[in-house]
């Protein structure tokens, strides 16, 4: 009779520290539902300084002088008009492409919102307006750094005119990397309207 109470008295116990545990995993579960999203972490992220970036685009170049931009109002509408719509800009940098006094073009290093946080691009226009292949200089965001890819990026080489760089049409998007292809694509159209309105007709010296 005995070791029949201290087989039941075990039973009990065990069957209580069990249901125990289970109340603890289920209150563990219904916490974690309760609990708000975690914010997702920015990669920040350099792959090519400015210098690199310049010798890329013009690796005949022997000196890079940089250009003060400086739009009047009337240049600004018609750029702004070109190149549509536009995501927010951070800042935007011009170097002339210099071998001894021969101009061979420009090269403009710009920042644009990605989702969440600024994209740092460069890409460079020759003295005919050929573009060259887009670098990514800096990405923060933790997704959508696709765009890093050569596949995308040198969709933009050799490209001249806005009428050859349409979002959709001439770039394409990468799935899960819209809006840093879009965005990344927007400023470039920025970059080349503005080439067309205030530095295609500057001499070449």
């Amino acid at each position: 009779m005995l070791l029949v109470l201290r087989m039941i008295r075990i039973c009990i116990i065990v069957k209580a520290g069990h249901l125990v545990t289970r109340i603890l995993f289920l209150a563990a579960g219904v916490a974690a539902l309760l609990a708000p999203p975690a914010a997702p972490v920015a990669v920040a992220a350099d792959y090519m300084s400015i210098d690199a970036a310049q010798r890329a685009q013009f690796p005949q170049a022997d000196h890079f002088d940089e250009v003060v931009l400086a739009l009047n109002p009337a240049q600004k509408g018609t750029v702004s008009e070109l190149a549509g719509a536009q995501p927010p800009h951070r800042s935007l940098r011009a170097w002339k492409a210099l071998r001894g006094d021969q101009l061979l073009g420009y090269v403009f290093v710009d920042e644009v919102l990605g989702r969440q946080d600024m994209i740092t691009y460069a890409i460079g226009i020759d003295t005919s307006g050929r573009m060259g292949v887009l670098e990514v200089l800096s990405y923060r965001e933790s997704h959508g750094g696709e765009i890093r890819g050569t596949a995308w990026r040198n969709q933009f080489d050799g490209r001249t005119g806005l009428e050859h760089l349409r979002f959709g049409t001439d770039i394409k998007n990468i799935a899960g990397a819209t809006l840093s292809c879009e965005h990344v694509t927007q400023g470039v159209r920025w970059i080349a309207a503005l080439w067309q309105v205030t530095l295609r007709s500057e001499p070449a010296a």
